[in-house]
């Protein structure tokens, strides 16, 4: 939940929308010739919006149409040098003083070829042209006349209001105005712009939450919208609305963007701001271009060799004609004469050049390139009939969207990826938990031997709790009886889990709670609690209900402090029924340590053993299935992995042991913590002389590069080492520091883990060329500090 920001006075709107159109009008021609600066719409009146030439909901994503396939086609072909050799060939033939072969004989093969290639690429692009038209011909309903009407997408324009339910897309780029949740509250998931799952909170302005489903209402509404022009930044949008003498501050918190879903709300109103092309999902789409495969560049090189090959024969054999000519031919005329057009032995060498360059065209392999094709296509079917990739949970196939896929695939080295969500199910269980310096979570016998959890595991009882969920395990019976007997840490400790979140509750049906989170974490430990009798029940923009063992009590909320990447941490302040002024906090350890009073240190060093596991709150993320298995799949390969995670180091460590990213047998796990550049390079340097001894010698390449330090960037072949490494990089090392770029002498496992610095990544890894190794590509973090 957030609070909406006070609005702020900025520019003096007029309110007869034909005099802002006239004035607008001009200003908007004029960026439309120079590149869009800034967007002003109204609601409710295409009319106005009309004036402004704005692109309707229309996307495309082929290449090819009926009047460009052929021309554009064709020239991507000729970018392939076989292609043009015969185009060339071609014409030397139509020339008859040095054709030596009818024209048709290269016609022909070269037309198959072509033939060939364009109808494969006609059929791809044929799949996007029906994508295209299936996502253009979604239905959506928009306000008209004063109600719904059933439309397609692609009519959608800019100011229309449209109406969104739950699990449906959001149709464009538009500003959130109402909602079916309290204070206009809406949940999306941005799987398909970011690739998160978790759910995300985007909250309308009051003037215009106030509205709901009140077609009367919404119809009515007229307000004036100023904001940015059209870009491709997801998390970034500014704007102005104003609305019956008023402006409105516009955030992105208040934008559903195109390509996100709506979860866990019935329904919601938009006003549409972005469309089609204008969308900032499209705007990341790019222009389609034609790309090249390495193996299409190999084919190229490989010709342009064939290429030099035959023009060395064909320049011997011109020699040797025009000396021949020059010495015997010239005197033979009487019987072989000259044509009228050969003046001279060099004028008949430079001719017959031409003609073996004609005669010898077969050993140019036209064909190569249809062999390739076919291949390609076929392996590509092979992806598709893989039933190992098969995903029966949700009846889903191998889809290969290019036949192309399967040679890149087969060329990766290196493997990076995020941990959360991607190695793991991003379903979050609570199973431990320190308290006030007392570890809670593990279950011993009768002797003090610490037991594994099994399904014969005896769990705890929550039937005393009628509004505890039904799902929730737990199985150390020592934390409920602490809760039981009114342990006043524990109770606190609950309390801050019930009251510290931006969790929302429903309650269709009396005592089934059912909890709308952004992450799955905050879920599980909103749950915890409320299994534990301290139960979230509802909140307000100003209270939060909770029901503590049994007795329900009402805080009022004073401020909410949001979770950010700069604080890495939220606090709530609260006024308790009593008339209590309490802060609550929950975050990072490495920043909540730091604010720690000094006479807490001990009771924070034993918290600090206590993460040593997984956590001062135990929040266990199973990997997702068949993890382990790939890795092991792609170490065979020998293809090297790159992980990234905001975990501590032990618990980083112990995840790539689990995940076999680390494997016991490995001879060594170095690990790079230093905050300066001589550190982290001796750092580097220790492992590197450990994995190979002989990189000690000056003689060594990389020793004569830092050495020397040149100004060219100097690369060296990938080196093995003597032996099976991993290498374990704490956050602080990878910013900035160049010397990481040593990576390369490290071909085992890697696993990189993040810090409070480097914030929420919006891009994992930027790829920057290393002077040490030509095949690696060096990650750089792209740190974005809110």
């Amino acid at each position: 939940m957030k609070y909406v920001k006070p609005f702020i006075s900025e520019i003096p709107w007029k309110h007869s929308w034909y005099y802002s159109a006239m004035s607008l009008f001009e200003s908007q021609s004029e960026d439309r010739q120079s590149g869009e600066q800034g967007r002003c719409l109204q609601a409710n009146n295409r009319e106005f919006n009309t004036l402004f030439e704005y692109p309707n909901n229309t996307i495309k994503t082929s290449k090819y149409n009926v009047f460009n396939f052929l021309p554009l086609n064709l020239f991507e072909q000729f970018q392939r040098l076989a292609n043009a050799y015969f185009l060339i060939l071609l014409f030397l033939q139509l020339i008859p003083q040095i054709s030596s072969l009818a024209w048709y004989t290269t016609v022909i093969p070269l037309m198959v070829v072509l033939s060939i290639t364009a109808v494969k690429d006609a059929i791809d692009d044929l799949k996007r042209h029906q994508n295209d038209n299936q996502v253009n011909n979604r239905s959506v309903l928009v306000l008209m006349n004063g109600r719904m009407k059933e439309d397609k997408w692609m009519n959608i324009q800019v100011g229309d209001i449209v109406k969104v339910e739950n699990n449906q897309p959001v149709t464009a780029d538009m500003l959130l105005l109402s909602s079916s949740e309290p204070y206009s509250l809406a949940y999306i998931e941005t799987a398909e712009l970011d690739g998160e799952t978790n759910l995300k909170v985007k909250q309308a302005i009051s003037v215009t939450s106030d509205m709901e489903d009140n077609l009367k209402l919404l119809s009515a509404f007229d307000g004036e919208v100023r904001c940015e022009s059209p870009n491709n930044k997801l998390d970034k949008f500014t704007g102005t609305l104003t609305y019956k003498g008023k402006n409105y501050i516009l955030d992105h918190d208040k934008l559903l963007l195109r390509g996100c879903i709506i979860r866990n709300t019935d329904w919601c109103y938009g006003l549409v701001i972005y469309t089609g092309p204008d969308t900032k999902l499209m705007q990341n789409c790019g222009k389609s271009t034609f790309k090249r495969t390495h193996i299409d560049h190999l084919m190229n090189v490989l010709v342009v060799w064939i290429f030099l090959f035959l023009g060395s024969m064909c320049f011997i054999l011109a020699i040797g004609h025009g000396i021949w000519e020059n010495k015997k031919g010239y005197y033979f005329q009487n019987f072989l004469p000259w044509k009228e057009y050969v003046s001279s032995s060099v004028v008949s060498a430079i001719l017959i050049f031409w003609s073996y360059f004609i005669i010898l065209n077969t050993m140019v392999p036209i064909s190569l390139y249809v062999s390739v094709e076919i291949i390609r296509l076929g392996n590509s079917y092979y992806i598709n009939w893989d039933r190992k990739m098969f995903y029966a949970p949700k009846n889903t196939a191998a889809q290969a969207r290019t036949t192309t896929l399967n040679e890149e695939l087969g060329q990766v080295k290196y493997v990076f990826s995020d941990k959360t969500g991607t190695l793991t199910q991003n379903i979050m269980v609570f199973k431990k938990c320190s308290i006030n310096g007392t570890f809670y979570g593990d279950i011993y016998d009768k002797n003090g031997q610490r037991l594994e959890v099994s399904e014969k595991t005896e769990k705890v009882d929550f039937s005393y709790n009628k509004l505890a969920d039904p799902k929730f395990s737990f199985y150390d019976q020592t934390l409920v009886e602490a809760v039981k007997t009114g342990d006043g840490w524990v109770h606190l400790f609950f309390l801050s889990l019930s009251l510290c979140h931006t969790v929302m509750s429903e309650e269709k049906v009396e005592g089934k709670l059912v909890y709308q989170a952004q992450s799955p974490d905050e879920g599980a430990l909103v749950t915890a609690a409320r299994n534990f009798g301290f139960v979230f029940r509802s909140r307000t923009s100003e209270t939060i209900m909770v029901v503590e063992m049994g007795e329900t009590k009402v805080y009022q909320l004073l401020a909410i402090l949001d979770f950010n990447n700069v604080r890495k941490r939220m606090s709530v302040i609260v006024r308790t029924p009593e008339g209590r002024v309490m802060l609550f906090c929950k975050g990072a350890d490495t920043i909540l340590c730091q604010r720690l009073h000094p006479s807490c240190r001990s009771l924070g060093d034993v918290t600090m053993e206590h993460l040593d596991l997984l956590g001062a709150t135990a929040i266990e993320d199973k990997l997702q299935d068949g993890v382990p298995e790939t890795i092991i799949t792609l170490n065979k390969a020998k293809i090297k992995m790159w992980v990234l995670t905001g975990d501590k180091q032990e618990t980083a460590v112990n995840i790539a042991y689990a995940c076999n990213i680390f494997e016991d047998e490995m001879d060594e796990m170095f690990i790079v913590e230093g905050k300066d550049d001589e550190t982290i390079r001796q750092e580097l340097r220790s492992a590197r002389a450990k994995m190979k001894p002989e990189s000690l010698l000056e003689s060594d390449p990389v020793n004569t590069y830092l050495t020397t330090k040149p100004k060219m960037p100097f690369k060296i072949p990938e080196e093995v080492p003597n032996g099976n490494y991993g290498l374990v990089i704490n956050g602080y090392s990878l910013v900035g520091n160049k010397e990481l770029q040593l990576c390369s002498l490290l071909p085992r496992n890697f696993f990189l883990r993040s810090n409070p610095l480097l914030g929420n990544f919006k891009t994992l890894f930027l790829f920057h060329e290393s002077p040490y190794s030509p095949s690696l590509q060096v990650p750089l973090l792209d740190r974005h500090l809110a």
